[in-house]
């Protein structure tokens, strides 16, 4: 059985910082490309990042130079660096796995997902 468990949300003034990281049990498979999604109230799912086993990452246009992400595959943890964040960073954080290609950004295109981590930023 796969799972995918987020951890290190909470709350934090505009300009804080905040790590995620995503811990994978189960065999994704070596390869597996993973990413960050979001979403905040009443809005779709968004991709945040995207980052394959070995290669270039993806980021949004949102993101790009505050987040960054990274993997520890010895570890089997995905991480979400967010520095500078804003009040419209607010939102539930998702990991997702096993990329079936496509738009990176397309929730739809990815196998398996953690339950979610809130992240709240305050004004």
């Amino acid at each position: 059985v796969v799972r995918l468990v987020e951890s290190g949300g909470g709350s934090v003034q505009a300009g804080g910082s905040l790590r995620l990281s995503c811990t994978v049990s189960g065999n994704i498979g070596e390869a597996a490309t993973m990413a960050w999604f979001r979403q905040a109230p009443e809005k779709e799912r968004e991709g945040v990042a995207q980052r394959p086993f070995t290669g270039r990452t993806t980021y949004a246009d949102s993101v790009k130079g505050r987040f960054t992400i990274s993997r520890d595959n010895t570890k089997n943890t995905l991480y979400l660096q967010m520095n500078s964040l804003i009040s419209e960073d607010t939102a539930i954080y998702y990991c997702a796995a096993n990329w079936r290609g496509g738009n990176w950004s397309d929730p739809s295109q990815y196998h398996f997902w953690g339950q979610g981590t809130q992240v709240t930023v305050s004004s």
